[in-house]
């Protein structure tokens, strides 16, 4: 079993550019036998309110959406891009509603204080939601950012989370 050893997040230099973009992310949520992921490459960490968080975008139309919805938490995980890149494809394009993604994916589910997360991250931040709020077409400044971003107008949810937990692989350190 993998170890993982709990960090305070001021400690830490990761990259949100690179583990967002090039690396992407998972989101997962859940509890019982109703636990999803998805993949993600928009978001960010940061100070808000006086709190280390992290905020993440979801559509939606994502059933990730519904599970984080009526968690308190929800589990962000960074795992090798490399090595995971079929994995993180396939939770992008796959529905949980469809299918049990993470039954069909092999990987591990693992739990920090009923919050589930992977034990092949590398990298894994358990966030308490402190809000939610929706973007509108009438958010944008910038002309034709809407339309190109949302041509259904699928605006995504924004949630902020306060980042309790990050942990970190023992042989990640």
């Amino acid at each position: 079993m993998t170890k993982f050893i709990k960090l305070d997040p001021k400690t830490v230099y990761m990259n949100p550019f690179s583990v967002l973009d090039d690396n992407w992310m998972l989101i997962m949520a859940g509890s019982g036998d109703q636990v999803n992921t998805m993949t993600a490459s928009w978001g960010g960490l940061g100070v808000l309110w006086n709190k280390n968080v992290a905020y993440i975008f979801v559509r939606p139309q994502r059933y990730t959406r519904e599970l984080i919805d009526r968690s308190d938490h929800f589990s962000l995980n960074i795992l090798d891009h490399e090595r995971y890149k079929k994995e993180l494809e396939y939770f992008g394009r796959a529905s949980g509603r469809d299918e049990d993604k993470i039954a069909q994916s092999q990987l591990t589910l693992a739990y920090s204080q009923e919050v589930p997360y992977f034990q092949e991250a590398d990298r894994v931040l358990i966030c308490r939601k402190l809000s939610k709020q929706q973007i509108t077409k009438d958010s944008f400044l910038e002309a034709g950012l809407a339309a190109k971003n949302y041509p259904i107008d699928d605006f995504h949810y924004v949630y902020v989370g306060e980042i309790e937990d990050f942990l970190i692989r023992e042989d990640k350190i």
